[in-house]
C-alpha cells in the first residue's frame, strides 16, 4: 500500500476506473457534488489510515483489532473519520492539520485506549467478542411521541 498525501489527491469519478467505486460515489459525481477519493470506509482504513497511523500495541495502554469492522463503535468512528477526511482534504491550507487534530487523534485515542471497544482484542491475536452492548430497558411506547 502506497502512502497517500492528501494534498496530492485529485478528485476522481467513475470514468477514472477506481476499483471498488460504489453507486454512492457515482451518484455524488453525477449530481455535481465532489467525488469521494475512497469508495468506502474499508478502503480508507486500508489504504490511508492504517499506513499513516502507526503505533506500537501492548494490549494494556493501547490496543487495536485487526477485524475492526466487527465493532459497531469502530465502524461509526472510522466512518466519521473517513467522511471528515473526504471533506477536509479539499482545504489546502489547514484541512489535514484540522483533520488530524480535531478528528483522527481524538477518535483513534478512544478506539485504541485500554478501555475502548478493542479492549479484549489483540493486534496480533485478533478479535474478541467479550465486550457487551450497554444494558437497556425498553422505553415506554409513547415516550418519544412528542418529538
Amino acid at each position: 500500500m502506497a502512502d497517500v498525501n492528501p494534498s496530492d489527491v485529485e478528485e476522481w469519478d467513475d470514468d477514472a476506473g477506481r476499483d471498488g467505486a460504489t453507486e454512492d460515489v457515482s451518484a455524488a459525481g453525477a449530481a455535481g457534488q465532489p467525488s469521494l477519493y475512497y469508495p468506502h470506509v474499508g478502503q480508507f482504513v486500508a489504504d490511508f489510515l492504517a499506513p499513516s497511523y502507526r503505533r506500537t500495541f501492548d494490549g494494556r495502554s493501547r490496543t487495536w483489532c485487526p477485524a475492526w469492522w466487527q465493532h459497531s463503535e469502530a465502524i461509526s468512528r472510522l466512518e466519521a473519520l473517513w467522511r471528515a477526511w473526504e471533506y477536509l482534504r479539499r482545504e489546502p491550507a489547514l484541512g489535514m492539520s484540522t483533520w488530524w487534530r480535531d478528528h483522527a487523534d481524538p477518535h483513534m485515542a478512544v478506539l485504541m485506549s485500554a478501555e475502548g471497544p478493542f479492549r479484549h482484542c489483540d493486534a496480533e491475536k485478533g478479535h474478541s467478542e467479550r465486550l457487551q452492548p450497554l444494558p437497556l430497558e425498553d422505553f415506554p411506547v409513547d415516550f418519544f411521541s412528542d418529538q
